[in-house]
């Protein structure tokens, strides 16, 4: 603070009037610097006072004020209500600016953190391009390769009809040649030279040639179950059989089954000559066939027998054949043994074939064909009865009509539910696979 005296004789008690130069803040807003205001007040007891902004940032005020009771100076700072408000708002003001400095901190924050979240922002557009450009060529690239795609499955889908075309026609060149295999047969008797089993089972000699039966195919190496045309040596015609290659070590050829009732075994003697059915399912192979199949060696029957309870059981006849048409395919059967009892060779050797027109009441009454004997013991073409139990008042009133085979449960009146009758050459003897 700066003390000046002004005008009046060099009386200091008296001198009337006190100068002050009082330097106030030490620093101003922005909004004050370089500007000069000049402020009025404090009336007859404060007198006149002045203010000034200096150029460096301090603040010049100059009071002029009068004297008390002619004594003394007052003091400026208790009658200077202006001064006083000066003052105070001063303080407020920089209390202001301290607070917007605040604020403006805060605000400088948020605009960082708002530049921080712009940049983020356009860091991820920059990704979500990127991601969009890439869809968009992994899309361009996924068009091109189902248009390639699209492209090799028509060729595919041409090649598939062509193959299948050539397998088509491949079957049926198969199935002709299956049927007619175009082979010679030539009947090869025993000799001196051949040894005991050669001798016993000539058919061996027909292999490289034409198949004569199930053992044959079996013998040239197939081991699978199935359909198979062979040319029995006698006849010299090809005929489908289907072949065991499982049971008892396989190279059996089937002429009978009987599995779900689907075939009807109620047929002329054409029909039972001839055969009819489906050998995948229910057939009768044919009388002449089985003579054919039966005379040219010496053959061994097997019947397997299952009930409605799911029970098996089997009879073989170690020599077996049936005579042609002129003799009525009567029927030759011997050798009993297996784990049903015999209920076919001792009542059923040595009778001819006979079926419902023929003028046999036992084949009207059993509605089939077969070996009858006044009338049977054993009738495996008999009506399918479902559950195995039946009555003479079912379809047969006269008598027992269904597959029986009376041993086995004493009885006339139980239908079995699944039978077979297959042959192969007794000197039969399976082998290991190749």
């Amino acid at each position: 603070m700066s003390l000046l005296s002004q005008g009046g004789p060099p009386r200091w008690g008296l001198c009337s009037a006190l100068c002050f130069l009082i330097v106030l803040l030490p620093e101003a807003k922005a909004d004050f610097q370089n500007t000069t205001t000049q402020r009025n007040g404090g009336g007859a007891q404060c007198g006149e006072y002045t203010n000034q902004v200096m150029d460096d940032g301090m603040c010049r005020l100059v009071a002029t004020l009068p004297q008390l009771n002619e004594q003394k100076c007052p003091d400026m700072f208790r009658c200077s209500d202006e001064v006083s408000y000066w003052l105070n708002e001063n303080e407020e003001r920089k209390q202001q600016i301290v607070t917007l400095k605040e604020t403006i901190s805060e605000l400088q924050e948020e605009l960082r953190n708002h530049r921080h979240r712009i940049k983020v922002l356009e860091l991820q557009s920059e990704e979500r391009n990127h991601l969009n450009i890439s869809l968009e060529q992994r899309f361009h690239d996924l068009e091109i390769h189902y248009v390639e795609a699209t492209t090799l499955l028509h060729l595919q889908g041409t090649l598939i009809l062509d193959l299948q075309n050539e397998l088509q026609n491949l079957t049926l060149m198969v199935d002709r040649v299956k049927r007619s295999p175009g082979c010679m047969v030539n009947i090869v008797r025993p000799n001196s030279l051949m040894n005991a089993q050669e001798a016993s089972h000539p058919e061996l000699h027909h292999v490289r040639n034409c198949p004569i039966d199930c053992a044959s195919i079996y013998y040239n190496g197939v081991r699978r179950s199935g359909l198979y045309t062979v040319v029995p040596s006698l006849a010299g015609m090809p005929v489908e059989v289907y072949c065991d290659m499982d049971t008892e070590g396989g190279g059996w050829t089937v002429i009978q089954r009987r599995l779900d009732g689907s075939v009807s075994f109620d047929r002329s003697w054409r029909d039972y000559r001839d055969g009819f059915g489906d050998l995948q399912s229910e057939f009768w192979l044919g009388n002449d066939h089985i003579h054919e199949l039966s005379t040219q060696g010496e053959y061994t029957l097997r019947i397997d027998l299952e009930d409605w309870s799911s029970k098996h059981k089997h009879a073989l006849y170690q020599s077996f054949s049936v005579e042609d048409e002129e003799h009525q395919y009567r029927l030759h059967v011997t050798g009993f043994s297996g784990t049903a009892q015999d209920s076919f060779s001792w009542y059923h050797d040595k009778q001819g074939f006979s079926t419902p027109d023929s003028g046999n009441i036992c084949a009207e009454i059993s509605h089939g064909g077969w070996w009858y004997n006044q009338c049977f013991y054993a009738n495996l073409n008999g009506v399918y009865y479902r559950g195995g139990h039946y009555t003479p008042r079912s379809r047969g009133p006269l008598g027992p009509d269904g597959i029986v085979w009376y041993s086995w449960k004493d009885s006339d009146y139980y239908s079995l539910r699944k039978v077979s009758m297959m042959i192969r050459p007794r000197s039969f003897r399976s082998r290991l696979s190749p």
